[in-house]
């Protein structure tokens, strides 16, 4: 494991550092959802069906995941700069050949490499600050990386929006190429390596069970959302993902060096950390995308319109994730836990009550609120989680972190998705437009249940100097 600077404050080289850091995962995690608002234009131009299109995005959701619990074994085994370096490069030959795809199987493949890069790139982001930062400083620090984590996929629907109303989507990728192949130069003059590395045994059977038992998972959950719980598309990979995945962590608790060490779950405050994290992500991404549904198909604003109605609570969410860091460095997590996920449960709830009457202003500020909420537990709750571990498991406990975020987005999604569709069906017979709101409005109410589940967890655990100790290097939690 790369060793954290011994000196008690930050230099001027470091701040260098976490700038290009952060600019590599900001364009790199922006493409989770760029190519959104672009999949009507592919379609047409390629001559492809929803069934098709819809790959683009979740094969760079599966890839992504899989990568992910692969990751604490790379930045083990790699230097800061080669892993960085090689991330981005690998994702700016993805973006090349995805701004020059003439069919849609080049431009699925360049999609695929773009989400290994981006599988890299944030949690290394993260490791790398929570190494830079004192653990005093580890909220500040975690907070600049929520900008990335939040604000990226936030923002990326309304610039692609404007982007491919304008000239097209080929230039999304022509966009972002020239950022990337920055990015790749400022690093190879300045990026600086964080400590040293080791030569950690790879186990493969570990690496299929994992791409097998992960890739699974995040595609019968995505499928689930498209083709309902019932269908083989669905069934097949989730019995195959849960058999897959009781094998791969049998292994990785019997072997000395495992892929991910799952024995980080013993500390307490990082298990807890870890189900928040499944709450507060997965209430993040099913906002995204049931609003815009709301928006367009139910009050009828334009896909340009309901961008800008979301834009704010974006912003907020990127001007928030410092702050409340900073905050988590002052007083702690447990008040910022408390009053976010309150936050979250309150306007979801109302969300669950809105009429087609509702005002474009009163939407704007009720999902700003929201974001708000959000801005506040996102990354404390993670960095009091990567707090209780000893620095030897941060790379672990990070890949467990992103992976379960990607799993709770997955789930998530398809639990409120299946329930819209449950209750329009029930309600068809009241016209498109009514039967679609009374869908949305069920979905948010139960999100809203999630929330006030997630708010009562904080309560009863999560403590600002919590009495759980670190997993220590046999790995035992230290009680």
């Amino acid at each position: 494991m790369q060793k954290k600077h011994t000196y008690s404050w930050i230099s001027s080289s470091d701040i260098f550092m976490i700038a290009i850091i952060i600019s590599g995962g900001f364009v790199t995690i922006l493409n989770q959802t760029v190519l959104s608002p672009a999949l009507p234009s592919i379609m047409r131009d390629f001559g492809i069906g929803p069934s098709q299109g819809q790959w683009l995005t979740t094969a760079f959701m599966l890839v992504n995941g899989i990568m992910i619990p692969i990751t604490a074994y790379l930045i083990d085994r790699f230097t800061t700069r080669k892993l960085f370096i090689g991330s981005v490069s690998i994702f700016a030959a993805g973006t090349t050949l995805a701004a020059v795809a003439p069919n849609f199987t080049v431009l699925l493949i360049a999609r695929i490499l773009q989400a290994i890069g981006a599988g890299i790139q944030m949690p290394l982001g993260s490791v790398v600050m929570m190494l830079i930062f004192p653990k005093e400083k580890r909220g500040i620090a975690m907070g600049i990386v929520g900008i990335v984590i939040s604000f990226a996929p936030a923002i990326g629907p309304t610039l692609a929006g404007w982007v491919v109303d304008n000239w097209g989507w080929h230039v999304i990728f022509w966009t972002i190429l020239p950022l990337t192949l920055l990015v790749i130069t400022f690093a190879f003059f300045f990026l600086k390596n964080i400590g040293q590395t080791h030569h950690p045994h790879l186990d493969w059977p570990s690496v299929f069970l994992s791409t097998l038992a992960f890739g699974s998972l995040l595609y019968g959950f995505s499928a689930a959302a498209t083709y309902g719980w019932l269908s083989l598309f669905t069934i097949i990979p989730l019995l195959t993902g849960s058999i897959t995945l009781y094998f791969y962590v049998k292994r990785q608790l019997a072997l000395e060096e495992p892929l991910l060490n799952l024995r980080v779950l013993k500390t307490k405050v990082f298990a807890y950390s870890t189900i928040l994290t499944m709450v507060i992500n997965a209430s993040l991404l099913v906002g995204a995308i049931i609003m815009p549904i709301l928006l367009q198909d139910v009050l009828g604003y334009s896909a340009f319109d309901s961008g800008l109605l979301m834009m704010p609570g974006a912003i907020v969410l990127g001007i928030m994730s410092p702050i409340s860091g900073t905050l988590f460095d002052r007083f702690g997590p447990r008040m910022l836990a408390i009053s976010g996920l309150l936050i979250l449960a309150v306007t979801s709830a109302v969300l669950g009550f809105v009429t087609e009457n509702t005002t474009f202003l009163f939407m704007c500020i009720l999902f700003t609120i929201r974001n708000f909420g959000i801005a506040m537990i996102n990354m404390p709750i993670n960095t009091w989680g990567l707090n209780a571990l000893d620095n030897k498991y941060i790379a672990h406990g990070n890949a467990i972190n992103n992976t379960a975020r990607q799993i709770a987005g997955s789930i998530g999604t398809a639990f409120l998705i299946t329930i819209m569709t449950m209750v329009m069906m029930n309600n068809a017979q009241t016209g498109k437009i009514h039967s679609t709101l009374m869908g949305i409005n069920a979905a948010f109410g139960a999100q809203a249940l999630m929330a006030g589940i997630a708010l009562i967890i904080a309560i009863l655990k999560v403590h600002d100097n919590s009495k759980e100790g670190r997993l220590m290097p046999g790995g035992k939690g230290n009680e």
